[in-house]
Order: structure tokens, then sequence, then C-alpha cells
């Protein structure tokens, strides 16, 4: 197997507690909502996410409709969450890991991938653009998580507030 030429390491901080957090991450339908590009994605059978399941991710990569079929190899609930690439334009293997740092949950992404067809450019330009993604994909999760967090506050404010507090 020819070895990998895209490998990026990127991770940031969300002030989310870390089992919110892995649970938003490891739901596949979840992804539309914070990965660029991501159109539709969705577990191939019913029942919880784990190892071995497989789902369908629909898309865009670099202006190209993509489709892949994705199995779960790596899954320790609140720590660890990653697949690899069944079919499509790429052979990857993705990687999530998930870990307290003061208050805040850690989250880091490994990717590994192969350009295997359909797709003309230039790896190393690939990479630069998916790893620009990849960091742009973390914002939006962040922004996402903690925007729950700050709807929770201001819920839990107005509550206090019609209670007669000020």
């Amino acid at each position: 197997m020819k070895e990998f030429m895209i490998n990026f390491n990127i991770s940031t901080m969300i002030y989310r507690p870390i089992k919110q957090v892995f649970e938003y991450v490891s739901t596949p339908e979840n992804d539309f909502q914070w990965q660029y590009g991501t159109l539709v994605s969705a577990r191939l059978l019913e029942g919880e996410v784990g190892m071995g399941v497989h789902f369908r991710s629909v898309g865009h990569l670099m202006g190209h409709r993509a489709q892949s079929v994705f199995e779960v190899n790596e899954y320790e609930p609140n720590a660890k969450y990653g697949f690899k690439s069944l079919s499509g334009p790429l052979l990857s293997q993705i990687s999530y890991t998930f870990d307290i740092d003061k208050g805040s949950t850690k989250v880091g992404v490994f990717m590994q991938a192969n350009v295997v067809n359909s797709i003309q450019i230039a790896e190393s330009v690939l990479e630069k653009w998916m790893k620009r993604q990849f960091k742009e994909n973390l914002t939006m999760l962040k922004d996402l998580l903690e925007a729950k967090r700050v709807r929770f506050v201001a819920e839990a404010n107005s509550m206090g507030k019609t209670n007669g507090e000020a």
C-alpha cells in the first residue's frame, strides 16, 4: 500500500463538557452542521455508533460532488473516534481525540489521505486546502457547541428573572 501523502494534525479547545463534544462529533448525522461541504451524512444501518459501523457522506470536495462510505475503526467513548474511507475520491483515515484541559475539551484531529481517483490536483495543493478546511470545521464546531452553552445560560437567566430575580 502506498504511504499516505497528506498528513496533518490540528486541534482546538471547546468550552463544553467532554461527553457532549464527543457525542456530537461521533454522530455522523451532525456532520453537515459543522463540516464545510458536507450535504448529508448518515449511518447505513440503524443503531448506536461504535466499532464497525458504516456511514455514507455526500458533499463537495474542491468543487466536485463526492460520495464516500466510511467505517468506524476507533471508538473509545469520550476519548477517541476515528474512521477510514471504504470508497470515494480519497483513501483516508481521520481520527479525533478528546481530552479535558483546563476546564475545556481539547479536540484533536489527525488526517491521513491519498487521492485515489477523479480529482485532478496536486496532493500538496489538496493538503493545504484540506488543512485549512479542517481548521475552519473545528472553528464552526467550537462556535456551534459554545453557542449552545450561551443559549442555555441565557435561558437560565431569563427563567431566573421571571421568578423575581434581577
